[in-house]
């Protein structure tokens, strides 16, 4: 049964000041000492709204550090009493939940690990019943949308409001430079479900390596995102998990102010028009676009009924060959990436295939 999101808005929860909500903070609470400093120089910056901190950390293999559990949590409430600042822990059963709430945390965030799994996702929702503290809940390891929506369908039938959602990228098994494939098409559909839900990017997540965390902050800027949760250490180089994706507060802050912060809209008239005409002319491209599809998929409703009276196979390996390599040299010269041509293409030949069987096999029921 589908549950309908009452989110409330992001800023009636914590106050950012009309900018981006920026979360920050070690991958995980290493030690008192190590903690305390790395939210005191991330409270410096005079940016960061939340810090965050790991301290259970499910891992894939055992033998892997693991977090240091409750024993870190007194050094939560330490760093939130010298900074101000309030504090984000990942959770990932009641009993997590039962002592963040009892050692002062303030905001709860399911991991991607966890969102896998309704059973879970459901233990979670039933233990915040009648708990009014802000849950954030990132996209599942595998690019699978209904899981994602169905965590905020089970924390919304709990009650919950204060929700939000963290893309931090998909493993997918393909070869790609980041750790997860960001695959921003995803919370783009998360959020055409969920209008009023707030999307905080991880760049850390996606990126795997500091180097990219750039590039992946600002694409998630320029997509209107709500905010970012990026992972930040005093010495990443000896973090105990995720070395390679944390960068110093101070490397932080500069990753912060390169960032561009674009507008939403603009008041300026001639803007303005040159937009509304600009989605004129692409609405028009985009019906052509529709039309030639459907006159594309009516000859192959006719070639399917010559294959099917001159008993041929519907599939032709050496034209499909041909149909993807002249398609993507095409679109080369007209400036397309390859990748989105062979894409379309693929898609395009599936419904082909599928419309062909569909043919077929209503003709030898007929018989």
């Amino acid at each position: 049964m589908k549950v309908e999101l009452a989110v409330e808005p992001l800023g009636s929860w914590i106050d950012t000041n009309g900018k981006p909500l920026i979360i920050a903070g070690p991958c995980s609470a290493e030690t008192e000492d190590q903690l305390v400093e790395t939210a005191r120089q991330l409270k410096a910056l005079n940016a960061v709204h939340v810090i965050r901190a790991g301290v259970w950390k499910p891992r894939t293999r055992p033998g892997s550090f693991e977090g240091m559990g409750e024993a870190a949590l007194p050094w939560i409430q330490r760093a939130k009493a010298e900074t101000g600042l309030p504090f984000a822990v990942e959770v990932a059963t009641p009993e997590h939940i039962e002592l963040a709430l009892k050692y002062g945390v303030d905001i709860l965030w399911v991991g991607a690990r966890t969102t896998v799994n309704p059973f879970n996702v459901q233990e979670i929702a039933d233990a915040l019943r009648g708990v009014d503290v802000p849950v954030l809940v990132k996209n599942p390891v595998n690019p699978d949308l209904a899981l994602w929506v169905g965590a905020f369908e089970r924390l919304a039938g709990a009650g919950i409001k204060k929700l939000g959602a963290i893309h931090r990228g998909f493993a997918t098994g393909e070869a790609s430079k980041y750790r997860n494939i960001p695959m921003w098409q995803m919370a783009i559909e998360l959020k055409s479900i969920f209008p009023q839900l707030p999307i905080i990017g991880d760049p850390s997540h996606m990126a795997g390596k500091r180097a990219y965390l750039n590039e992946l902050a600002q694409m998630a800027m320029d997509l209107n995102y709500d905010g970012l949760i990026v992972e930040s250490h005093i010495d990443p180089d000896k973090a105990w998990s995720d070395a390679a994706q944390q960068l110093t507060p101070t490397a932080f802050g500069e990753m912060l102010d390169h960032l561009q912060i674009r507008q939403v809209e603009s008041q300026n008239l001639e803007f303005q028009s040159f937009v509304e005409q600009s989605r004129r002319n692409i609405d028009n491209v985009d019906r052509q676009i529709v039309e030639m599809l459907g006159a594309r998929m009516a000859l192959v409703e006719r070639l399917a009924e010559y294959k099917r009276d001159n008993n041929v196979t519907l599939f032709q390996p050496e034209r499909w060959k041909e149909i993807l390599k002249t398609r993507t040299e095409l679109g080369k010269k007209l400036n397309l990436y390859p990748e989105l041509v062979e894409e379309i293409y693929k898609i395009i030949h599936m419904e082909s295939i599928r419309k062909q069987t569909e043919i077929i096999n209503s003709a030898e029921q007929n018989v």
